[in-house]
């Protein structure tokens, strides 16, 4: 039978259950193999010998599956089980998708010459024999997993009786004595019937004992099926990739990362050329090594493949009649276009993201954003650099930086990058690259919207827009109120560790009655050093602008000056004079209402929304 059964899906070559015996004779013979992007083997102690109580009473196991190799859109590279001493170089026929646990766990227990690495319920590593109480198997009161017993790899167990006693398992002879079937012979033949013989040589009444043994135990193990099935070799990568995930519950969902390690280790051309194999997470390496340097690059290897993804569909699909930028972009990143990117084009294109990413990089520092916990959308960062690598040498034109400035902005301000990419990377990448050469503006950039109400609710770093106000801040140069030598840039921000402070401090807004809302919104935050932040404390605004002129040694209208670099108008910090009070005090109404608007011209200046837009944008978010 060589195809599918009826009703079965197009991609099962078989589904029959196959002897547990056979199973583990191809795993010794490297016959069936695992797929290099299966994580390790980690079953414990525990597990085991709760996996071999469940097969010595015959009870059921579950499905395993596994992939026929040979298939040119499957092939990666193989690796034995743990365990199994496979010939370098010995090709399998099937690859293991799922069951690796079980069969390994299986392979080492029953059919390997050696003990089985495992671990303690606490982690800890410990090598172990599995034997069988043979007396306390035939008693059907007895728990199956209370008489396997786990024993260390001198085969000295301390466990039964006094556990000062030693009970020596080195030899056939102690071993038949004490009536503990090592489980390590459980498919040898030749090797049962030697250690029957040892067993019953001593006692004659012990043949009953060994032949209601041998029925009721070792038949179980040398009869066990488990239900097998097994994909077809022309089985699509992305399916494979899919089938591994819905059956690998227990574990970490595979990502394409490591199915693409395993496909590029497996490249024969590669291999022909340079007389090894492509090591994908080696290489990974060195680009995270070269863009170490740049704290602001949070990027993942995810992104790194799809911005490879982007370059590469690009070009290779630019010219179909059907592809539109502003309706079915050439380029694409989605699952399957990674899992389908050749290793020739990821090479190819590799360094040339790594320079776009310098670039990157250098871009993210004029945006006022210089660490990764400010950056606002990873995304971007993919977006960035697929459009420099295309672009190249034209995105260091005045002009077309601007554009693309613009286009940052709208994105982070618009909070447009918080879904799936899958969709925007490829149509943000053809619809810049055709606005920065004469093609009409972006949907990211015709769609962007900041309503002004917006403002009250950004209190969370969280936020995209929230980060992106803050760069925005560092960006037209704001001064530190005590470190005021210069703007605030990447070095000021790191050395004197520049964060968030309240402008008007939680005391304060709590003894004055301002609304939570309020007192955590973006308006009342601005990045200040630490030795300011500690400064303001819990002070009242007129009491840390005094504490302040003296820490700083600055005249108070050096001071206010400097705040103003801040949007903010040092006037409501220091108070005004109300009627019948003879002392002034902060105002944080008339505050809130003059930053916002400062802060609101700051937003609509980066998106590049004129002043008549945003009045619009007012008035009708104020009609709301």
């Amino acid at each position: 039978m060589t195809g599918p059964l009826p009703g079965e899906n197009r991609h099962v070559l078989r589904k029959s259950p196959l002897s547990l015996s056979i199973l583990l004779d191809e795993i010794h013979a490297g016959k069936i193999q695992l797929p290099d992007f299966q994580r390790p083997w980690k079953w414990d102690d525990e597990r085991i010998v709760s996996l071999l109580a469940t097969v010595t009473l015959g009870y059921p196991l579950g499905v395993i599956m596994t992939l026929q190799t040979g298939g040119q859109g499957t092939r990666f590279k193989p690796r034995p089980l743990s365990g199994s001493h496979v010939p370098p170089g010995t090709e399998p026929a099937a690859l293991l998708m799922d069951g690796q646990q079980r069969m390994t766990s299986l392979y080492q227990a029953l059919r390997s010459d050696g003990p089985v690495d495992t671990t303690d319920s606490r982690g800890k590593p410990i090598t172990r024999w599995y034997y069988l109480d043979i007396e306390g198997a035939l008693n059907p009161l007895a728990s199956r997993e209370d008489v396997i017993l786990s024993v260390p790899a001198d085969r000295k167990y301390r466990g039964i009786g006094d556990r000062k006693q030693v009970l020596d398992l080195t030899t056939l002879e102690a071993e038949c004595t004490a009536g503990l079937f090592p489980l390590r012979l459980a498919f040898d033949a030749e090797a049962i019937n030697a250690w029957q013989r040892g067993y019953v040589r001593s006692d004659d009444s012990r043949w009953d004992t060994w032949g209601a043994f041998q029925s009721q135990v070792l038949k179980n193990i040398g009869d066990y099926y488990l239900p097998v099935i097994r994909l077809a070799k022309e089985t699509p990568k992305e399916a494979v990739c899919t089938v591994f995930e819905k059956v690998n519950t227990g574990g970490v969902p595979l990502n394409v990362f490591e199915l693409l390690t395993a496909t590029y280790a497996a490249d024969p051309e590669y291999f022909d050329s340079h007389g090894e194999d492509f090591q994908l997470p080696t290489h990974w390496q060195q680009v995270k090594d070269q863009l170490a340097e740049h704290r602001m690059l949070r990027i993942e290897d995810s992104d790194f493949l799809q911005a490879i993804c982007l370059v590469s569909t690009h070009y290779r699909r630019r010219g179909r009649p059907d592809v539109n930028p502003f309706t079915q972009p050439a380029a694409s990143c989605k699952r399957g276009d990674i899992l389908d990117l050749p290793l020739g084009e990821y090479l190819k294109w590799s360094p040339e993201i790594v320079s776009a990413l310098h670039w990157t990089a250098g871009f993210l520092m004029r945006q006022g954003v210089y660490g990764s916990a400010d950056l606002p959308y990873r995304g971007q960062i993919t977006a960035l650099a697929a459009i420099r690598t295309v672009l190249g040498v034209e995105t260091d034109s005045r002009d077309v930086e601007d554009k693309i400035t613009r286009w940052y902005w709208c994105g982070v301000l618009g909070e447009q990058y918080g879904g799936s990419p899958d969709t925007r990377l490829p149509r943000d990448l053809e619809q810049v690259v055709g606005w920065v050469r004469g093609d009409r503006e972006p949907a990211s950039v015709t769609e962007a919207n900041f309503p002004p109400a917006r403002l009250n609710t950004m209190s969370s770093r969280n936020s995209a827009a929230y980060k992106g106000v803050l760069a925005l801040l560092l960006r037209q140069g704001c001064i530190d109120w005590t470190y005021s030598k210069e703007p605030i840039n990447s070095t000021i921000f790191e050395d004197q560790q520049v964060d968030v402070t309240l402008i008007f401090p939680k005391a304060w807004c709590d003894k004055n009655g301002v609304s939570r809302e309020r007192k955590d919104s973006i308006v009342n935050k601005t990045p200040l050093t630490n030795r300011t932040r500690r400064i303001i404390g819990n002070l009242a605004p007129d009491a840390y602008m005094r504490q302040l002129e003296t820490e700083a040694g600055l005249p108070g209208n050096w001071l206010d000056d400097i705040v103003g670099t801040h949007l903010i108008d040092a006037r409501y910090l220091r108070g005004r004079r109300l009627p019948g009070q003879q002392l002034s005090r902060p105002d944080f109404d008339g505050f809130y209402q003059a930053r916002s608007e400062k802060l609101l011209k700051l937003i609509y200046d980066a998106m590049g929304v004129t002043s008549d837009a945003a009045s619009d944008g007012r008035a009708s978010d104020e009609q709301r």
